[in-house]
């Protein structure tokens, strides 16, 4: 599966975005998709993931209650909806699929085989 992450620019704090992962290929829905973060001299981090069917997520804590992901497998499309965005939210976000992952290693970067370009998302204070 091929991905492709866009929606990000620049917003005040408190603001909201919108992240979109296009994916092409024919399994879409056979993936489990995450999307990670990583800011200037840090490593990356997960930040959210989604199971197959759409109707189990997790969640980084620190973005807990602010931000929702969801999925559209008719669209193969994965979504990262952003609220209440603060300045530490600051980093490139990249969108991620994995199969046959389990609960212990899904917010492990090294459990995702494919990965998107990367969308820059800027919050200022």
């Amino acid at each position: 599966v091929q991905l492709q992450a866009s929606g990000g620019g620049l917003v005040q704090a408190g603001g909201s975005l919108r992240l979109s992962c296009a994916a092409s290929g024919r399994t879409f829905n056979s993936y489990t998709l995450g999307w990670f973060r990583q800011s200037p001299g840090k490593e990356r981090e997960f930040v959210a993931a989604i199971r197959r069917s759409g109707g189990v997520t997790y969640y980084e804590d620190s973005v807990k209650g602010r931000f929702t992901i969801s999925r559209d497998n008719a669209k193969m499309t994965l979504y990262l909806r952003m609220d209440s965005l603060k300045p530490e939210d600051t980093a490139v976000y990249y969108c991620a699929a994995a199969q046959g992952v389990i609960i212990a290693t899904l917010r492990s970067q090294s459990s995702y085989k494919y990965w998107g370009q990367g969308t820059q998302v800027t919050v200022s204070s």
